[in-house]
């Protein structure tokens, strides 16, 4: 779980490599998974045991891409509470793309497995001959001479076990689903890369921003991700030495300060860039408000201590040019 975790991380900072580094993982652990836990029944199971083979697995790593993105969590802790402003059409839209964000992160896996199962083979051979569709059975066993005996014992087939069929003829009916898997992996394989290329082109062809601050909005993005998990385990390993101290010395705590409810909550919503209010991030943002507001006070302090009757204090001069 943690490899898991970390190979999406990766993902999650460099998008390219990432998606590859996830591809090939999956596609290893397929191989392995396939020469030396699948072994098919060869009975009526077949369909069955093949296509959960071929699909569950895929479901489990989509939910895993799902269950380790932090983006989801993101996205749904405290969603409950906050049902009011979730049914504005502009939060929705919002949360929206944010989830087919996450999907397109979390689909990389289970796409990968099936397509490289898809291109072995082996789950695609076992479920197809174990159909009981006698039009299919009929028609895949018609590039043999021996296609009476080969649609009652096709399921026989990927086992390799005695039959009435020759083994030449039950070759051919091997090669045969085989290079039906393999079409369908490709086609899955190209379908999944235009998909990509399309959505990828549309998010730039309606992005706000150019190509240079997109970058340098994804590099920051992952620096304050990064320095936040750092400082925050700092700020918590502080508090926490803090009351410890306080209670094992029968003393006063120190003064610590620690963000509101609020403020947490300020910080901890998705954030879509603005080109009005240039702030990189929902942190920023509030960062930014907060100094504005000190400035205001500041301002206000120094006005209500200024003469009435000195106008230079607050910056003017006798032209009606603010001194700067």
């Amino acid at each position: 779980m943690d490899k898991f975790k970390t190979v999406l991380n990766i993902a999650n900072k460099q998008t390219n490599l990432g998606f590859g580094l996830v591809a090939v993982l999956t596609a290893g652990g397929e191989q392995i998974f396939s020469s030396v836990v699948f072994k098919c029944p060869c009975n009526g199971l077949n369909f069955l045991y093949g296509m959960v083979f071929l699909l569950v697995p895929a479901l489990a790593l989509l939910l895993m891409g799902y269950i380790l993105s932090k983006k989801t969590w993101k996205l749904f802790t405290g969603l409950c509470q906050r049902r009011a402003k979730l049914c504005r059409w502009r939060k929705l839209a919002a949360a929206g793309m944010v989830l087919c964000q996450i999907s397109t992160t979390a689909l990389v896996a289970p796409s990968s497995w099936i397509a490289v199962a898809l291109l072995n083979g082996n789950y695609y051979e076992c479920a197809m001959t174990g159909t009981n569709v006698s039009a299919y059975n009929k028609r895949l066993c018609s590039v043999t001479d021996y296609q009476a005996q080969c649609e009652k014992e096709v399921y026989r087939f990927p086992c390799r076990r005695d039959s009435s069929v020759p083994m030449s003829a039950r070759e051919d009916v091997l090669l045969s689903l085989r290079a039906q898997s393999q079409i369908l992996g490709w086609l899955l394989i190209s379908s999944i890369m235009l998909s990509n290329l399309l959505l990828t082109c549309v998010s730039r062809c309606t992005s706000p921003i150019s190509y240079l601050q997109l970058k340098f909005w994804r590099v920051y993005a992952q620096e304050e991700s990064d320095q936040m998990d750092a400082y925050t385990a700092k700020h918590a390993k502080e508090l926490a030495q803090r009351n410890l101290t306080s209670f094992f010395n029968q003393t006063a705590p120190v003064s610590i300060i620690t963000p509101s409810n609020k403020d947490w909550e300020k910080i901890s919503s998705l954030y879509k860039f603005n080109t009005k209010a240039h702030y990189y991030s929902t942190l920023h943002q509030y960062a930014e408000k907060v100094s504005n507001s000190a400035m205001m006070r500041m301002v206000s302090v120094r006005s209500s201590d200024a003469p009435e009757d000195n106008p230079a204090v607050l910056g003017f001069v006798d032209d009606g040019r603010i001194e700067l």
